[in-house]
């Protein structure tokens, strides 16, 4: 299957956790395939992404640069990679969304974000004026401007916040009703402790679905 860009999240490994967000949503970024029946009212855009956490935002290829080298490097680079753990995950509003956020301290999850992004950033071709321009309407502060200009995305790096987005934006009282079918759903299946152990490779097909290519473990010692 041919990618129009590539991304690296943590993705759930197989089992209640996964399956959970994966019906959430309605796509399973596993395996490709369509699953459950979820109000498209609450989901909205989350469901092309699939049930991840991002840690380098999707991006085209650079010139020059290949599938087969990308998969390679980020092998590699896991390898060296330490897992990073927090205490739980919990259902969180984010403006208008709702998504599951880590509790606890989140320094070392940021710390791996961060290399991943940088490490990686020979792999991304640079965005265009039309991607720029739609980044700028949501009113970057200075920080996150400076990002864009430098790694293509403003919410890396000392803006970064690891999130499992859950919805689309929501109105009242949608939003709270929202919350607690998710609060349901999720009951009893979200890791504690949350630890990411494994990063994994995405691309986006044609119709804007992500898949799962690569899911590589983190080598490092914890």
């Amino acid at each position: 299957m041919d990618f129009t860009r590539y991304g690296i999240y943590y993705t759930a490994p197989g089992g209640a956790f996964a399956r959970a967000g994966a019906t959430w949503l309605g796509w399973d970024i596993a395996t490709g395939e369509r699953v459950g029946a979820p109000d498209e009212n609450m989901i909205g855009r989350p469901r092309r992404y699939g049930f991840h956490g991002t840690i380098k935002p999707p991006f085209r290829l650079a010139a020059q640069k290949d599938a087969q080298s990308l998969k390679k490097a980020l092998t590699d680079l896991c390898a060296t990679l330490s897992p990073a753990t927090t205490e739980a995950l919990e259902i969180s509003r984010l403006g208008r969304f709702l998504a599951l956020t880590p509790v606890g301290d989140t320094r070392d999850l940021a710390r791996l974000a961060a290399r991943v992004v940088r490490d990686l950033d020979r792999f991304r071709a640079p965005p265009t004026s039309q991607e720029l321009e739609k980044r700028r309407k949501s009113r970057l502060t200075a920080q996150q401007e400076a990002n864009l200009g430098r790694w293509g995305y403003p919410y890396v790096m000392e803006e970064f916040r690891f999130h499992m987005t859950l919805t689309g934006p929501l109105k009242e009282p949608l939003l709270a009703q929202t919350r607690t079918a998710a609060e349901v759903h999720f009951e009893g299946v979200c890791p504690d402790p949350f630890k990411v152990d494994s990063l994994t490779l995405t691309g986006e097909d044609a119709s804007g679905l992500f898949h799962e290519i690569l899911r590589c473990p983190l080598g490092g010692r914890d």
